[in-house]
């Protein structure tokens, strides 16, 4: 593995806005800034910002500051690396915009080499708009503020305070977020809006969007593009959430046998609904094959004779006859009107091609009538080949944390995915730079079975390299779908990523390596010093089923994120799951990227727990990190009050990025170290407040 660390930052989001070179760069301006009193204010930036070649070509001196002083009137303040990196994408946004048509309705994202200017569709805009008034109307907190205007920017003012995106991500996915754990007060300082945003993002995190390029500061400021982005892959997993054979088990009448059943459980919902309305435009004689939802669907001829072939009563010939495409779509919508299926699309959305709103439209139009029947051989095959809940329950963790790492390659089904060995490859680039060979590996499709074995042999080879337990593992293992040994390869892929997270916030003390029993001291002694009495014997503890122990140290690490009045005794299933779903938001909230389910905590998951327990310690050495390399800005968390920190805490290493890599996982027994803490030998207690 690399040992190049480079220039890192907290925010996950602004580090993948740069390059190392421009970091190192940037860096090196932010230093050379520093005043007489070796630190760096808001008013010691223009002469700074004024000598980069991006700005100096576009603005002067005078404007740069003027351009700062609208975040801040106090140019006295003082501000940390971060603060300045978000200063200079603000000059670079504000220096492109000055260049560009102002008219336009467009934003800016820096990528990691340039500026691109992003447009959003207005149609799309008032049709997801149209979507949160139907579903969110009625909503005790945001009745009030509803319904928006599509032709107005109310969406992007009303997603600020992060309320709006968290009761759409349970519309989505009932339960994901405990509401107790929003914060809805009409008026909402920057910590508790910063609160709401975070727990927004990691639980989109956890039902499966990609959130890699957005940020809680973009959510604040609610750049159109980046919001809509959010909202429209929330939308989508609502709407295809029944496209599965679990939830809809009649989609098996869409293949042969099983062989073909293999391949549909692997296919991602986009594919399973092409699939299913291919299937009814044979059968309704339409010659053609539409691969996509957008120029396929131009012409309305598909959509013409799926409507007639599902609602026959509503079916007609005049929608083929029309000649024009614009007349062609109105009837199209017409005819759809009697299925209440008009949402989503306008004429001019489908003649155009708009391939997110013709999703919507089908996957609409399969809510309310899938034309498929029910074939009782068929039915019970489909439930032979689906997992049972503890396996399903591991795939869905593993799935959602690979693709929270930001791979290239979208996972849809872990254990189809993996077998050509190209994502678990992307997987370990991504936790362990360098050390995947690329010259040796294939990217899919791959039609010679061979490259697949060689590419999982790669596989396992690195995870031995890295001390992973493969006895008698083997590439070709993986290439079957051996679902026991690859859910134990992508545990220990987690654990490895956790553990080598929490080694570099301590790279710059002894750089001892973090063990299982390190956590688990560490939680006990953290829990302990802000006066409480839980411990955990182990993550096995039964205990740790109440949640009480969880919710304890969440408190230590920082006293304001836990309401104890709404924390139940946990003595029944009912007070359990309570607490549990209590606690996942409010880790969410707290800035914790995690992926268990409520049962996890209510079966005491031992692995979930340890990943749990590991993610808040990860957010607490990192808190404690940041507190050291600079003084709190605005908007920062509050710092916990004396005698919550502790030694381990004051140890921590600065400037170290944030990632997704603390998530929790699989099920497989873990076998806890019973050697002595390298935390507690490390502890000074002379180091305590």
């Amino acid at each position: 593995m690399s040992n190049f660390v480079g220039v890192l930052v907290s925010d996950p989001w602004l580090q993948s806005q740069f390059t190392q070179v421009e970091l190192r760069g940037l860096k090196s301006k932010f230093l050379s800034g520093r005043n007489q009193s070796g630190k760096v204010t808001l008013g010691d930036l223009p002469p700074v910002m004024s000598k980069l070649k991006s700005l100096s070509e576009l603005l002067t001196e005078d404007e740069i500051k003027s351009i700062l002083s609208e975040s801040s009137p106090n140019m006295d303040e003082e501000i940390d690396f971060e603060s300045f990196l978000r200063a200079f994408l603000n000059l670079q946004a504000r220096a492109t915009e000055k260049l560009g048509d102002s008219k336009t309705n467009s934003s800016f994202l820096k990528a990691a080499t340039t500026t691109h200017r992003h447009t959003i569709s207005e149609s799309e805009k008032s049709s997801y708009v149209s979507h949160i008034n139907s579903f969110l109307g009625q909503d005790p907190f945001l009745k009030e503020f509803l319904p928006i205007d599509p032709s107005s920017d109310a969406l992007f003012d009303l997603v600020k305070d992060g309320v709006l995106i968290c009761k759409l991500i349970n519309v989505a996915v009932p339960g994901t977020i405990d509401e107790r754990a929003i914060n809805t007060k009409r008026l909402l300082n920057p910590w508790e809006r910063n609160e709401n945003h975070t727990l927004c993002l990691n639980s989109a995190k956890a039902i499966g969007c990609t959130v890699v390029n957005i940020g809680t500061q973009d959510l604040v400021e609610a750049r159109p593009h980046l919001v809509v982005s959010l909202i429209s892959q929330i939308i989508k997993i609502q709407l295809l959430a029944d496209l599965n054979l679990k939830k809809t088990p009649q989609l098996v009448e869409l293949v042969e046998d099983s062989k073909d059943v293999e391949e549909l459980i692997s296919l991602s919902p986009e594919k399973v609904l092409l699939k299913w309305m291919n299937f009814h435009l044979k059968k309704a004689g339409y010659k053609k094959q539409v691969t996509n939802f957008s120029s396929d669907l131009k012409d309305g001829e598909a959509y013409a004779h799926l409507l007639n072939a599902l609602a026959p009563e509503h079916g007609t010939t005049t929608t083929l006859d029309a000649k024009d495409p614009n007349e062609r779509a109105n009837l199209i919508l017409e005819q759809a009107e009697k299925l209440d299926c008009k949402r989503y699309v306008t004429p001019k959305d489908i003649v155009e091609g708009s391939p997110n709103l013709n999703l919507a439209f089908v996957a609409q139009i399969f809510q309310h009538r899938n034309g498929l029947s029910v074939d009782n051989k068929k039915l019970s095959f489909a439930e032979m080949m689906t997992d049972d809940a503890q396996t399903s329950r591991e795939e869905r963790c593993f799935r959602f944390w690979m693709n929270s790492l930001g791979i290239d390659t979208y996972v849809n089904n872990v254990f189809e995915d993996v077998r050509s060995g190209w994502v678990l490859l992307e997987v370990l680039d991504k936790i362990s730079p360098g050390s995947v060979n690329w010259k040796q590996a294939t990217k899919p499709p791959i039609k010679m079975p061979f490259r697949k074995v060689e590419n999982c042999n790669q596989v396992i080879r690195i995870g031995k390299s890295l001390n992973f337990s493969l006895v008698n593992v083997a590439g070709n293992d993986v290439v079957q779908g051996n679902k026991k040994l690859i859910l134990a390869f992508l545990w220990q892929l987690m654990r490895f990523s956790m553990l080598q997270l929490l080694k570099n916030l301590r790279s710059h003390s002894q750089g001892k390596e973090i063990t299982d029993a390190d956590i688990l001291i560490w939680a006990n002694k953290k829990v302990k010093s802000s006066g409480r009495r839980s411990q955990m014997e182990s993550f096995k503890d039964k205990s740790l089923s109440t949640g009480k122990f969880f919710l304890e140290l969440l408190s230590s690490v920082e006293p304001r994120v836990v309401n104890w009045s709404l924390v139940t005794k946990g003595e029944t299933d009912e007070d359990k799951k309570l607490n549990a779903t209590y606690i996942i938001s409010v880790a969410r909230k707290l800035g914790c990227s995690i992926f268990l389910l409520p049962e996890d905590i209510m079966e005491v998951n031992q692995k979930m727990m340890l990943t749990l327990t590991a993610s808040i310690m990860y957010w607490s050495l990192q808190q404690k990190a940041a507190e050291q390399e600079s003084s709190p800005s605005e908007g920062k968390r509050t710092p916990e009050p004396p005698g919550e920190e502790s030694a381990e805490d004051k140890e921590s290493a600065p400037g170290i990025r944030y990632s997704d890599s603390n998530a929790s996982l699989s099920s497989q027994d873990l076998d806890i170290k019973n050697e002595e803490s390298s935390l507690q030998s490390e502890e000074d207690p002379s180091n305590k407040d």
